[in-house]
């Protein structure tokens, strides 16, 4: 559910990152409230590991009794742990969705969630590519490669040495 990225903890093992569902911190991810349909659906969700590229993490999500439209920013795969949850897609396809049950949804796809009391699910989020991603990710490369450059010792001279950066 495109959940946001928090910085990468110092204390984890990149490499391998192992736990339980319910060792994961949650936190409130409130939803837009333009997107609720009925009730008032309270959100929470944690990270459990990042991708060492950041194209991809895991999460542990959770929310209260509500309807609401979701769109999906992201490519994400769910695996339901605990309660159930209705989704019907834009094209009118209804599923309901239990404990145990895996799902796919497109990046730039939206789905309306019907939760009757709870739901628990770990997601699998991989960024989508994009033209406007690909092309802001190469000019952020090229201007952190002009900033090292313009103030490297070399580039900047007497100043450079004389002036701390």
């Amino acid at each position: 559910m495109s959940m946001p990225q928090p910085a990468a903890r110092p204390d984890i093992n990149p490499l391998f990152i192992a736990g339980r569902p319910d060792e994961v911190a949650l936190h409130d991810a409130p939803i837009n409230p333009d997107w609720i349909v009925s009730g008032a659906p309270r959100a929470r969700a944690g990270l459990h590991s990042p991708s060492i590229d950041g194209r991809a993490s895991t999460h542990v999500w959770d929310c209260s009794r509500g309807s609401f439209w979701w769109t999906f920013g992201d490519d994400e795969t769910v695996v339901i742990l605990e309660g159930e949850v209705g989704v019907t897609t834009e094209q009118g396809e209804h599923r309901i969705l239990r404990a145990g049950d895996i799902a796919y949804f497109a990046g730039g796809t939206r789905a309306l969630w019907e939760i009757g009391d709870y739901v628990r699910k770990i997601a699998f989020c991989r960024q989508v590519i994009t033209p406007a991603r690909l092309l802001r990710a190469m000019l952020g490369r090229m201007r952190r490669a002009t900033v090292q450059r313009l103030t490297s010792a070399p580039a900047l001279g007497l100043v450079g040495v004389m002036l701390p950066i």
